[in-house]
């Protein structure tokens, strides 16, 4: 099978890439991050992460570090502060940006579809760039369709804290009766996982050519199933983390020819990273690269779409309290005692989005208990909470380990009462402080389950 391998990936990328890439499969991998530039409130990067390395090319917020450190000893990172992110990876976010700029004539909030988002990397990225290029005039959807990685997929997008993202897990096919809804659609497609042979060594072991062909026709029935709800002149950004060229080129050569599409050739960033052109997109190959690998492309839309035609709630209402935690324009809905904060300008895309069942959207604010109110946990880490809403106290790292360990904290010497924990400005959740003790708001699937020891912490 790996003589198999070595040949499809020669005619892929050519025999002298081929080689360097197989080189490379057997070195250490590189390791790198990418901070949410709403957390980092104008800080440099370089000031955040010590021993922090050179910048992604085509990233404008994401870095190597010079080794890999145990992320789930950093507040920053359980805050949202940045995501753990293979530098290849961010290449997708690099071609998503490109493909914004073409719709900046727009006059109403874009529309854009994340279609195989878990766990969540291209996710915070497309998110952070949206905010930064639209404001709120935008709505990201993030769908993943295995319910157990939607719920993960679910997590990183709260972490983050961008609130005009609805997390679903729908079949691809579901999305057709939104036709022509959005504006742009990237699917990072499964695949059969080339680029991760160097973390996983059995993975290459298991590589065969029938699962190559499995995943190609998988792929065609994913965009095929999608394409309806993509509007004409909407642009695809198609992605897979392998280099052959059935699912890559191939591909790509097959939804132009068969669902109707035009090429939009990605912009080459220039660097100490080769890129690799193909025939239909960019291959980033290892040895080339100091990433895992991605193949990325992007197509534009040639044929109509139906119009959607499903209608959505008009009437937004508010909630007190809303007004009081949130910065900016809120709508509230209502799921149980659960009140929600969606965002005004984009509440009507968040309703027709109620036919897809979301898990997650907008800001989770928290449920009323007869006079008392209490804050959901994704609450603390929006980027849009109120700075003054709540009693904010900062806490030294230990206390912070101890607080995401559900170790009992004991704050008296701050006021009794609802707090928002924070580290280096960083939130992280809230307790009840009772003076002698404190009672965790943390849920329990997101608290540290590994032993610290004192002294530990932060990379």
């Amino acid at each position: 099978m790996e003589q198999q391998f070595e040949k499809y990936l020669a005619e892929a990328i050519g025999v002298g890439y081929a080689e360097k890439a197989l080189s490379a499969l057997s070195q250490e991998a590189s390791v790198s991050i990418r901070f949410n530039p709403a957390k980092i409130a104008g800080q440099k990067p370089e000031d955040l992460v010590p021993h922090l390395g050179e910048q992604v090319a085509w990233s404008p917020y994401g870095h190597f570090l010079e080794s890999r450190p145990l992320f789930t000893l950093d507040p920053r990172f359980h805050g949202g502060q940045y995501y753990v992110q293979d530098s290849s990876a961010m290449f997708v976010g690099h071609a998503f940006r490109q493909a914004l700029k073409e719709f900046s004539h727009l006059d109403r909030p874009i529309r854009v579809l994340d279609l195989c988002a878990a766990p969540g990397g291209k996710t915070t990225d497309l998110a952070a760039s949206l905010r930064e290029e639209r404001g709120d005039d935008f709505i990201l959807v993030a769908n993943e369709v295995m319910k157990q990685r939607a719920g993960i997929l679910a997590e990183n997008v709260a972490r983050w804290g961008e609130p005009n993202v609805c997390v679903t897990s729908s079949d691809p096919a579901a999305f057709a009766r939104l036709g022509g809804f959005f504006d742009i659609v990237v699917a990072d497609v499964p695949c059969s996982g080339e680029g991760m042979f160097r973390k996983d060594e059995e993975a290459l072991r298991q590589w065969s050519v029938e699962n190559v062909a499995l995943c190609q026709s998988r792929q065609r029935r994913i965009v095929a199933d999608v394409w309806a709800s993509l509007a004409e002149g909407g642009i695809l950004v198609y992605s897979t983390c392998t280099f052959n060229r059935l699912e890559n080129d191939g591909n790509v050569s097959w939804i132009k020819d068969n669902l109707g599409a035009d090429s939009v050739p990605i912009e080459i960033i220039s660097g100490q990273d080769r890129l690799v052109q193909t025939l239909q997109g960019v291959s980033l190959v290892p040895g080339l690269v100091r990433g895992e690998g991605q193949y990325c492309a992007m197509m534009r839309k040639t044929v109509p779409a139906e119009a959607c035609h499903l209608k959505p709630v008009k009437n937004i209402s508010s909630h007190p309290f809303i007004d009081k935690t949130l910065d900016g324009c809120y709508g509230v809905v209502l799921k149980g005692d659960l009140i929600t904060a969606l965002p005004s300008n984009v509440y009507a895309e968040f309703q027709l989005l109620d036919v897809l069942h979301p898990i997650l959207r907008g800001v989770a604010v928290g449920t009323q208990k007869g006079k008392d109110f209490i804050p959901h946990p994704d609450l603390a880490m929006s980027i849009c909470l109120e700075k003054e809403a709540f009693c904010r106290v900062d806490l030294d790292l230990t206390d912070s380990l101890a607080f995401l360990h559900k170790d009992n904290l004991v704050l008296k010497d701050f006021p009794k009462g609802l707090l928002l924990l924070s580290y280096e400005g960083v939130a992280m959740g809230f307790v009840k402080n009772l003076g002698n003790r404190c009672n965790s708001l943390l849920p329990q699937n997101r608290r540290i389950r590994m032993a610290i020891q004192k002294g530990e912490g932060q990379i």
